[in-house]
């Protein structure tokens, strides 16, 4: 009897339902065939102001579907400020320890050893290039005073390298801007938990709505070296019991966002770029576009990679990528004790724009950016505005996937997409922080898209262009994270880092850049020099007091391309 007045109840709300039912059907096809017939005038009056529809503007669709002809008015666009820089580099963890090293012209590319590398010796002793830029960390035996310990960072199992520098960077962030998640208000203190190493949060931080406030960090390879593990456990038979359980979130690349939002409590959008060594530059560049749509307020920017490993090494020598020290000349005894003078020549293995350069040098990192409205910045009181983000540009190549056209065509198409959204002429652009990572085929590319883009400018030297990568090496998905926060402190400090180990010119090479090199030139020939009168940036602690503009190029493999820019910051 139970079960059959329960039937008997349920038939009768069915039967009650009916009608609505009914109904729900006759709104969903109506909005179908609005959606199907609908005519977007601009021209027309919209409803959303109280105007009436026309049927002549409304087409196929009723006069109760005037909503979807005429859209509601856009907000206005943002403006978009940079309010705090984490990085973590081969100069060292800390944006002011990177900043002086990088203006002194110091670099963080060196001779690596076998504990460089997670495989250890077994995998070190198979690489055929052994240089690398390293992030400097604590050692017990061989670096003990280094204050940053990446050990510390990565304390959770789920929390790969790549992830525990952007938590780092992302600490250093945030406390440089002063903000932090009103949710968090009870536990943030002066001496909140929180690895040794990561910056203390002001006394008295602005605390920001966490659902307003969002995540943006790329990477190009993930951690390479878990997925090596799983392969050797594959190969023995033991992948079913000894795999981690922590082997997939510590492998994807979305995985440093997501560690670094839930740290912060930030709730807002989250998501993460892998596109190649441009991943950095198109988050940064996501961000951007979130904060001036109105999508967050706040928004932690950046990239981050940890790829200094022995696959990563060989996969990229394998494709001839890398400039190989002893192939250059740079030899190192493979019994003799390391020494500061050859420490010195391995630093020399990537030379951006150089005749001599022969390949990029693989390093390792991570850049964060606090991005945020202007008018947040100022309601909130943010103590400085390093720059503002005016553009930012996307284009492929649709050429090659590892190779650029020899014309930079989609280089300098990313480049101009960026000046015309920043509304920003290529005569007010000061300083250019180029991709440059020491290729032939790469840097080439690039001399002709800013030579296209930019004209007698660039050849006459009226403009600074400098490559950064001779100092920190090529940190792939980090890479346009970091050299975005290079163009934004070149304007907030006034000075302009230089392009190191630029020690010659070819004049006779000139003319190279509009030919095609024949079969007869090979990798051991002197490559494509930038114009000669190029102002490439030689000399260290350089002052630029009139910068006002700054564009930052980054291009990965699949061909693409992404361009930001700078200008200098309003008044906070």
């Amino acid at each position: 009897m139970r079960r059959a007045s329960r039937v008997a109840a349920t038939l009768a709300c069915l039967a009650a339902d009916a009608p609505r039912a009914r109904a729900a059907a006759v709104d969903r096809a109506r909005l179908a065939g609005a959606c199907r017939a609908r005519r977007w005038s601009a021209s027309a009056p919209s409803d959303v102001a109280g105007a009436p529809a026309t049927d002549a503007s409304a087409g196929p669709a009723s006069a109760g579907d005037s909503h979807f002809r005429d859209p509601p008015p856009r907000p206005p666009h943002r403006r978009v400020v940079v309010t705090g820089i984490g990085l973590v580099t081969p100069l060292g963890a800390g944006t002011a320890r990177t900043w002086a090293s990088l203006m002194k012209g110091e670099s963080g590319v060196r001779f690596i050893g076998p504990d460089d590398v997670p495989e250890g010796r077994d995998g070190y002793g198979q690489l055929g290039v052994r240089v690398a830029a390293v992030v400097p960390r604590r050692h017990e035996s061989t670096n003990p005073d280094e204050p940053f310990d990446l050990a510390e960072w990565c304390a959770a199992p789920s929390v790969a390298p790549f992830a525990g520098f952007a938590l780092c960077a992302a600490a250093e962030a945030t406390a440089d801007a002063g903000i932090a998640s009103s949710s968090t208000r009870s536990s943030r203190s002066t001496t909140a938990s929180a690895p040794p190493d990561e910056p203390r949060f002001s006394r008295d931080p602005f605390f920001v709505d966490p659902d307003r406030c969002g995540v943006s960090i790329g990477s190009g390879m993930g951690h390479v070296s878990d997925v090596t593990h799983a392969g050797r456990l594959l190969e023995r038979g033991t992948l079913k019991k000894k795999l981690s359980p922590f082997f997939v979130p510590r492998v994807l690349c979305n995985a440093a966002a997501g560690q670094v939002s839930m740290r912060h409590d930030f709730r807002g959008p989250n998501r993460a770029a892998a596109t190649a060594c441009a991943a950095g530059a198109h988050a940064v560049g996501d961000a951007f576009r979130a904060v001036q749509r109105g999508e967050a307020d706040v928004m932690l920017a950046g990239g981050t990679e940890s790829c200094v490993d022995a696959v990563t090494i060989a996969g990229f020598a394998r494709a001839r990528a890398l400039a190989d020290p002893e192939a250059m000349g740079l030899r190192k005894e493979e019994n003799q004790r390391r020494t500061e003078t050859e420490d010195e020549s391995y630093a020399s293995a990537c030379r951006p724009f150089d005749p001599t350069r022969a390949g990029f040098v693989v390093g390792e990192g991570a850049g964060v950016l606090v991005l945020e409205s202007l008018e947040h910045a100022r309601a909130r009181g943010a103590k400085k505005i390093y720059a503002e983000i005016r553009g930012f540009g996307q284009a492929s190549d649709a050429f090659h996937v590892t190779q650029p056209p020899r014309s930079g065509a989609g280089a300098a198409r990313a480049m101009r997409a960026a000046l015309a959204d920043a509304g920003v002429a290529p005569g007010a652009v000061d300083y250019v922080n180029a991709h440059a990572t020491g290729t032939r085929a790469g840097d080439e590319a690039e001399c002709n898209a800013l030579l296209d883009v930019f004209g007698t400018r660039f050849a006459e030297g009226e403009m600074a262009v400098s490559s950064t990568k001779g100092a920190v090496g090529h940190l792939l998905g980090a890479a346009g994270a970091v050299e975005a926060a290079f163009a934004a402190l070149s304007l907030f400090h006034a000075e302009t880092p230089p392009t190191l180990h630029l020690r010659t010119h070819d004049a006779s090479r000139d003319a190279s850049f509009s030919q095609t090199e024949t079969e007869t030139e090979t990798k051991t020939s002197p490559a494509s020099s930038p114009p000669e009168r190029a102002d490439l940036v030689r000399d260290a602690q350089r002052r630029s007091p009139d910068a006002r503009v700054a564009m930052t190029n980054s291009f990965g493999f699949g061909g693409t391309n992404a361009s930001l820019v700078f200008a200098k910051a309003p008044p906070a």
